[in-house]
């Protein structure tokens, strides 16, 4: 059977990938980040994703791979993303098929002529 987590965000899979297909394993993650591609990404955010992500794995390390704790991996990791966004990190792709805004309304800057 095929442990996951899949939030708006992330979605993490015990299952390594063998061509285009996801083989279950019991000691290998796969993490997919934004795959609806609601967000715009530099290749440095996605390596914070990637250290975060290694760090709540290392974190749960000895403990028994559930969707419980996988789910919980995924639960952190997207409040993670949510501090990306607030801090300017990240921001909404305003040309993603879906703009739902499901981390908050995108940031304004105010005019400085008002």
């Amino acid at each position: 059977m095929l442990l996951k987590s899949t939030t708006r965000h992330i979605r993490i899979f015990a299952a390594e990938m063998d061509k285009d297909e996801l083989v279950p394993s019991n000691h290998v993650l796969t993490l997919d980040i934004d795959p609806d591609n609601e967000f715009n990404w530099n290749e440095d955010t996605l390596q914070k994703v990637y250290r975060k992500f290694d760090e709540l794995v290392e974190a749960s390390s000895g403990v028994d791979l559930t969707d419980y704790n996988l789910r919980r991996i995924g639960s952190d990791l997207e409040h993670y993303l949510r501090s990306l966004l607030q801090k300017g990190e990240i921001s909404y792709n305003l040309s993603s098929r879906v703009t739902n805004y499901s981390m908050g309304l995108p940031r304004v800057a105010a005019n400085a002529n008002q």
